[in-house]
């Protein structure tokens, strides 16, 4: 729709996991070294959080073109609901296993045989559990006996799982002790900061072939301060930006037009993560001081 109007050759701002887009802030490239070292470590499980639409799933794909295949095989689960005995219908299925009509011990049997000759044939094994906050508490202690597989002093399994605020709080449940005494690694996907909201929109338009200043500023910092940094939804404010300019004909986006598409959220969704509440203040009152317009009385939810 606006992409000859502003020189762009794709969207920059789709809601889509897509790792040519990825902006690598301070806590991303921390949060994707913690993955590249429970891969290349043998630290038996790590632990990756964030809030919904922080850009975990986007790490993990790129984690996926970084990976030498020929030093590893890697399984990736998104669907991790339900019971032990589904999830590992699903782990076999992500490595290519049979498995219907197969008991658990039949299942763990063949995925052990699996590990034994992967192990043999000098590759490393990673599984990656997507939205791992849905796994049951069960689940996740059977699991463990997973993990507890090695050969010698190596792993033959190295456990990521990645997911939403929750996972912490179902790993504290002293019933799970014991495998979270298992997680060597760990790292907590915070929002983005203020300037790094600035730059990830400036570098989703350069990536995309435009004009990385279309946004002002200002509007960036607006735009910040309603998403509170959580990528997903920048993504959305930008893109709903975008259109309200191309139908006004306008050449760059200013704080009002910015101001505007946020009222304009009437099903919601911008409820911040509070995780950066003096950032989210700093932007309120910086822009007061140079616009002269109290964000927060303007549009509250």
């Amino acid at each position: 729709m606006y992409l000859e109007y502003y020189g762009l050759r794709e969207k920059p701002f789709s809601l889509l996991p897509d790792p040519d887009y990825l902006f690598f802030s301070k806590r991303h490239k921390a949060a994707f070294a913690m993955l590249e070292y429970g891969l290349w470590e043998q630290s038996g499980i790590t632990v990756v959080t964030g809030a919904v639409g922080s850009g975990k799933t986007t790490l993990i794909r790129h984690l996926l073109r970084r990976i030498d295949y020929d030093e590893f095989t890697v399984g990736v689960v998104n669907s991790t609901h339900g019971s032990f005995d589904d999830m590992l219908q699903w782990i076999a299925s992500a490595f290519g296993l049979d498995y219907e009509n197969r008991s658990r011990v039949r299942l763990i049997n063949d995925f052990t045989n699996f590990l034994i000759g992967e192990y043999a044939a000098g590759k490393r094994v990673a599984l990656i559990l997507d939205e791992a906050q849905n796994i049951e508490e069960k689940a996740l202690e059977d699991l463990r006996l997973l993990s507890n597989i090695n050969a010698d002093k190596d792993h033959l399994l190295q456990i990521l799982l990645v997911g939403q605020p929750e996972l912490l709080d179902l790993l504290r449940r002293p019933t799970l002790r014991q495998f979270a005494q298992r997680v060597c690694a760990e790292y907590h996907l915070e929002s983005m900061s203020c300037r790094d909201t600035i730059e990830y929109v400036r570098h989703r338009l350069q990536v995309a072939g435009g004009n990385k200043f279309l946004f002002d500023t200002f509007a960036i910092v607006a735009i910040f301060y309603y998403s509170g940094g959580i990528p997903r939804l920048v993504n959305t404010l930008c893109d709903q930006a975008m259109v309200y300019a191309y139908a006004a004909q306008l050449e760059r986006i200013e704080v009002d037009l910015a101001l505007e598409v946020i009222k304009g959220r009437r099903i919601g969704g911008l409820d911040r993560v509070r995780e950066n509440v003096e950032e989210l203040e700093k932007a309120r009152h910086m822009l007061k001081q140079v616009v002269g317009v109290d964000i927060r009385e303007v549009v509250s939810f």
